[in-house]
């Protein structure tokens, strides 16, 4: 539980100033489309992470337009004992594409749409700071020309693409 409470406060720290251009989000996120499970495919791991495999976020549309969040992983191994975290979620431009999410009060942190599948089927989400990054997919893998092709858009925005690490999912 005590590393779920750290991404809260590290969520509320990345908000320096981003290295480059202005991070561009998406145009248009469709937030009915947007509900449902997510599996991680990669990520620019952040220290509540550790360990964490098998990782997947389910997001539900609340009545009052708000978003509930479960994140879920996995420690150490894809059998290994499940943890998870509920928070919320609530957009902040017309868009839908830029959001702030929130696990513990009061604080929460920038959760960017930077790349959507015009059919939902994959995302990818950021901060205008950079510090952190997921590559999301409705499936636990996903095809490689996809990843490459989400990766040289990530360069695009300034993203440092080293930093990136693969998160192992059930097949």
């Amino acid at each position: 539980m005590r590393s779920l409470v750290l991404l809260a406060a590290l969520l509320a720290g990345c908000a320096h100033a981003p290295p480059g251009p202005p991070l561009r989000t998406v145009e248009h996120v469709d937030l009915q489309r947007y509900m449902g499970k997510w599996y991680e495919i990669a990520t620019i791991p952040m220290s509540f992470q550790k360990g964490c495999v098998g990782v997947t976020a389910s997001y539900a549309l609340r009545k009052d337009g708000d978003v509930d969040v479960v994140n879920t992983c996995r420690k150490e191994r894809l059998d290994g004992p499940e943890r998870s975290v509920e928070g919320k979620a609530w957009s902040v431009d017309p868009s839908g594409a830029r959001l702030e999410v929130q696990f513990f009060w009061p604080f929460h942190g920038a959760y960017w749409i930077i790349d959507l599948d015009p059919d939902y089927q994959w995302a990818v989400v950021g901060n205008p700071g950079r510090e952190y990054l997921w590559i999301l997919s409705r499936t636990p893998q996903m095809k490689e020309k996809t990843y490459e092709g989400i990766l040289e858009r990530l360069r695009a925005q300034a993203y440092d693409v080293s930093r990136l690490v693969k998160t192992p999912q059930l097949p």
